[in-house]
């Protein structure tokens, strides 16, 4: 494994990169967003060791639980949140309400893919090796949504799901939406040999070579069908596995880490 933290140097022309206090990325439109912040955080930063090293932020892979607990707390303090959530992540396409005031301390979620939320100070993360985290954002009404989003994800369309719950229960308009790609599984290394059996039909027209898919398009295609407008969506067009010193990247090495996207809203809790 290639872990001499040469990724951090690595330019990437679609995201700003932070250093400090533990290296992050950003998307450069979202920041602009009054409202919200968001940190796409490396492998790099943590406690934790070996396959795991360094910012593992999953204590279902096998990781020491004390250094995983440091990690995440490292991960809250550099956000600046009074609370941590996460899910119990099944690539399913259940999504989860938080409203203002149901959750005040680090809470993990029951099985789900997705939180849709308006409660200002609570980050919520996803965690990733190669699935990709997908920020939904509304400026407007002052509503997140964030999701992790795999093959399976997409076959389930959990994106156009997450958009729908924004619609319904926090009438935002999809047209003003903000949506983010974080680094995932890049079409360069997205092989599903069985393609046939697990994709749709309609997932054809996104296969770039013999058994090669990009989950990219696939990913911008399902928020665009759900009304968000193509210029407001942002992709890192970051490949997990192409930069898996950089990145935790389970088709690289199947046994290691989960790297953290986080969001949160800000302002009067």
């Amino acid at each position: 494994m290639r872990m001499h933290g040469q990724g951090l140097n690595k330019p990437f022309k679609n995201l700003i990169f932070k250093s400090r206090p533990v290296p992050h990325f950003r998307f450069p439109v979202l920041s602009q967003c009054a409202g919200v912040y968001h940190f796409i955080f490396t492998r790099h930063g943590g406690l934790s060791e070996g396959n795991y090293a360094q910012l593992n932020v999953s204590s279902n892979v096998g990781d020491d639980p004390q250094k995983v607990a440091a990690n995440l707390n490292k991960i809250r303090d550099t956000i600046g949140a009074r609370c941590l959530v996460s899910m119990t992540q099944v690539h399913g396409d259940n999504i989860v309400l938080l409203h203002k005031g149901d959750v005040v301390k680090d809470t993990v979620l029951g099985r789900c893919d997705g939180v849709v939320t308006d409660a200002p100070g609570v980050a919520v993360m996803v965690k990733l090796a190669d699935c990709q985290g997908v920020i939904v954002f509304s400026e407007e009404r002052g509503v997140l949504g964030i999701s992790h989003c795999g093959w399976r994800g997409n076959v389930l369309n959990i994106l156009g799901k997450l958009v729908g719950v924004m619609e319904k229960e926090f009438a935002c308009s999809a047209k003003e939406l903000r949506a983010a790609i974080g680094p995932s599984l890049g079409p360069c290394c997205g092989e599903f040999k069985e393609y046939r059996e697990i994709f749709p039909p309609a997932f054809s027209r996104y296969m770039v070579r013999e058994n090669y898919f990009d989950l990219w398009a696939i990913s911008c295609h399902q928020l665009m069908d759900a009304g968000i407008r193509a210029e407001n969506i942002e992709t890192a067009e970051i490949c997990t596995k192409c930069n898996e010193d950089l990145f935790f990247s389970y088709r690289a090495n199947k046994v290691t880490g989960r790297f953290a996207t986080v969001a949160m809203l800000i302002g009067e809790a």
